[in-house]
């Protein structure tokens, strides 16, 4: 069956696109869009799949695992070691939760606009 629809990008609000962007650059290595500016940043990843970056005035960050600002979306990285993957992220600007579900088996992260991502082990 021929799908209907690929999914093409995801877009993260936040009050600085620009800086949220350098973030996820270094956390993944994504080129930085060229077309990219203080209202709206992306990196361009494999196959046309592209992570955005919108200026929203009023922004509030999600207060997860507290429900009173919804954490609206979250992303999921795999990686090699989930204790280095933890500490570079970390030192790139990431906060880390009190509430770990299954740390073990994955950390929940905060971006530096609050947005909370899992790294997950398993990338080969």
């Amino acid at each position: 069956m021929t799908p209907l629809m690929k999914l093409s990008a995801i877009t993260l609000d936040c009050p600085d696109p620009l800086a949220l962007a350098a973030f996820y650059q270094e956390a993944t290595g994504l080129e930085l869009h060229p077309e990219s500016d203080a209202g709206f940043a992306a990196l361009d990843g494999e196959g046309g799949f592209n992570i955005g970056f919108q200026r929203v005035a009023g922004y509030r960050a999600p207060s997860w695992p507290d429900p009173a600002v919804p954490q609206q979306l979250h992303c999921c990285f795999r990686v090699v070691d989930l204790d280095e993957a933890e500490v570079r992220l970390l030192e790139l600007g990431a906060g880390r939760p009190d509430q770990q579900p299954q740390e073990d088996r994955w950390r929940v992260l905060t971006d530096p606009a609050g947005h909370p991502f899992c790294i997950v082990r398993g990338l080969s």
